[in-house]
């Protein structure tokens, strides 16, 4: 019933369609399309796309395809690395505070309304700013940058779950099939992971897609910045960063990466509304 109801949303069809291409794409393509990502050839600098190099070289002479797909896996890596965090987070505070309540309750949604009140990008750039020479130092330049930017997303990411989570909670313990279940003496775990955290699945998952976006998002706008990863490592937003200067000679250089990052952002949005609406009993 739900794999019914969901293809009957087009736009959600067609956009895990195209995801599902792009992900074949940045997974397989580095095998296929065998381009170099780090050779450098000033003689071929900036030129435009052609059946040798179809989406153009950027300055340095580096094919720009080649670039895109495997910073491609970058980026989708962050984006699912940190939704695994933000939904970890956000389904357990949410769990502990919607099924124990009280002061537990009060301070756990205290918490999450400080985190709201945090501005996330700023408060992202000062923490890879002052942290990100020592996880370069410790765990080398490339894992080092990807961790700290993974646990900076997520971990500025998990309260709206929280709060969908505990809301959750408070509405299904109060039903009929909880309350017989504590009468026959079921524990509190296997009241929280067998009869209620089942019920609140479907909202979490939708959140879920939508936060892969968001760190997407988040992860362009750090490398755009500079704060992002290295240099020599070519992830989309660090694709835009490095072709600022060559907008108008040679605007290829921004298109590509941009439009990969639209397309990718744009259909994980679509996919995420065609889940709400197949989940939604109401949309039957």
């Amino acid at each position: 019933m739900l794999w019914q109801r969901f293809r009957r949303d087009r736009v959600a069809a067609m956009s895990a369609l195209i995801l599902l291409l792009l992900g074949t794409a940045v997974l397989a393509g580095p095998w296929v399309y065998t381009a170099s990502i780090s050779q450098i050839d000033f003689s071929r600098a900036t030129l435009p796309p052609s059946w040798a190099h179809p989406f153009g070289t950027n300055d340095l002479g580096q094919d720009q395809l080649a670039r895109i797909l495997y910073g491609g896996r970058i980026s989708l890596s962050v984006g699912v690395a940190a939704m695994l965090i933000a939904m970890s987070l956000g389904v357990l505070v949410g769990a502990i505070a919607g099924f124990y309540g009280g002061l537990l309750e009060g301070g756990l949604m205290r918490l999450t309304d400080i985190f709201l009140s945090l501005p996330q990008l700023p408060l992202a750039l000062m923490v890879i700013y002052l942290f990100g020479d020592q996880a370069r130092a410790a765990l080398g330049a490339e894992l080092g940058i990807f961790l700290l930017i993974v646990l900076v997303i997520g971990g500025l990411n998990w309260m709206a779950v929280a709060r969908l989570v505990r809301a959750g909670f408070l509405s299904i313990k109060e039903r009929t099939f909880v309350q017989a279940a504590i009468a026959l003496g079921a524990p509190p775990r296997r009241l929280i992971w067998s009869h209620i955290l089942p019920n609140v699945i479907g909202p979490v998952t939708v959140a879920a897609t939508l936060a892969v976006g968001n760190a997407i998002i988040t992860e362009s706008t750090l490398s755009f910045l500079g704060l992002g990863f290295p240099p020599d490592v070519p992830t989309w937003g660090r694709m835009l960063y490095d072709a600022q200067n060559y907008i108008e000679s040679a605007p290829y250089l921004v298109l590509f990466p941009g439009l990969a990052i639209f397309l990718t952002v744009l259909s994980i949005n679509y996919l995420g509304d065609g889940l709400r609406d197949a989940l939604d009993p109401k949309t039957r």
